[in-house]
C-alpha cells in the first residue's frame, strides 16, 4: 500500500523558495510513499458558508477535498508574510476543516515547514499554520519542524535539494508524518 502525503505550498510566486522546498518533499519520500502538490490554491475562492454547497460549491474546492481525502496525511510548505502565514493557506485549511463535524483533514497526521527571509525561518507562520490545522481537527506533529532563515541569502546560488542538511530534516519530517500514519487492519 502506497502512504500519500498531501503537500500545500503557500507561496504562489514560480519557482519561489518555499516552492522548491517541496520539491525537495517530493524528492526524498521514502520508498512506499507518495507526494502530491496541490497546486490551485489560487483558484479556491475565499471560505464562504453559501458556497459550500454541492449545487454551487467551485470545482477547485471539490478537487483540493477529493486531494485531502486521497491523502494520509498532510504537510504545509510555508512562508511569512508580515509575520503571518500566507492567506491562501489559511483559506485552504478552512476549506478542508468543513463540514463541521466530517472534515476530510480530520485525524490526518500534519506538519510545516518552510523558509522566509527572517533569521526566524517563518517561526511566526509555522506556529500559527500548526494552531490552525489543528483547530481544523488535524492531528499535528508538533515536534516535526523545519523553519530555515536568511532564505534569500542562504538559497541565492543554492536550490534547497542542495543544502544537506535541509535534505535531512525534510527525510526526518517525512518519516514522522509516515510513522503518525495509522495502520489500517
Amino acid at each position: 500500500m502506497t502512504t500519500t502525503i498531501l503537500v500545500l505550498v503557500g507561496s504562489l510566486r514560480e519557482g519561489s523558495i518555499n516552492a522548491q522546498l517541496a520539491e525537495v518533499v517530493l524528492e526524498n519520500t521514502p520508498d512506499g510513499v507518495r507526494g502530491i502538490i496541490f497546486d490551485a490554491l489560487a483558484q479556491l475562492p475565499f471560505y464562504n458558508e453559501d458556497i459550500d454547497d454541492d449545487a454551487v460549491r467551485p470545482p477547485s474546492v471539490d478537487g483540493l477535498r477529493a486531494a485531502a481525502s486521497g491523502a494520509e496525511a498532510i504537510l504545509l510548505v510555508s512562508p511569512e508574510y508580515n509575520g503571518s502565514m500566507p492567506a491562501v493557506l489559511k483559506n485552504a485549511v478552512d476549506w478542508l476543516s468543513r463540514p463541521f463535524g466530517s472534515a476530510v483533514v480530520s485525524g490526518l497526521p500534519a506538519a510545516v515547514v518552510g523558509a522566509a527571509f527572517g533569521q526566524g525561518g517563518g517561526v511566526w507562520a509555522h506556529d500559527e499554520a500548526r494552531r490552525c490545522l489543528g483547530v481544523a481537527g488535524a492531528e499535528v506533529l508538533e515536534d516535526a519542524r523545519l523553519s530555515i532563515g536568511a532564505s534569500v541569502t542562504r538559497f541565492a546560488s543554492l536550490h534547497p535539494r542542495d543544502d544537506a542538511e535541509g535534505v535531512a530534516a525534510v527525510r526526518g519530517i517525512l518519516a514522522a508524518l509516515v510513522a503518525a500514519v495509522p495502520v489500517l487492519a
